[in-house]
């Protein structure tokens, strides 16, 4: 899990450094203790797999309400970044499933 996580967070590094628009409040919850953080593969599956629906669909929506012009164009930078870092999670999801498969 937390090599997923940090390959995660590598990815969504952005290159110019410039923070994300997004103003909302981010909750973290204490980390596990480190008998906890080592899952085994079949628990990973599940979280992967939910990364990779809800990043699919997440892209599915973006691009539909921009197809109908549901975003004023000072909006749309921040709405292809989050699309962007959807694109990245199927990636990786993708791969860390085939990962688990071939274990």
């Amino acid at each position: 899990m937390k090599k997923i996580l940090d390959n995660i967070k590598r990815k969504f590094i952005m290159a110019d450094k410039k923070p994300n628009t997004v103003d909302d409040a981010v909750v973290m919850q204490p980390a596990a203790a480190p008998a906890e953080q080592t899952q085994a593969p079949g628990q990973l599956a599940p979280i992967v797999d939910l990364a990779n629906r809800s990043s699919r669909s997440t892209i599915a929506v973006i691009d539909t309400v921009v197809q109908r012009g549901g975003f004023r164009g000072e909006e749309l930078s921040t709405i292809g970044q989050l699309r962007d870092q959807c694109v990245q999670i199927v990636a990786l999801a993708e791969t860390e499933m085939q990962n688990l498969a071939q274990e």
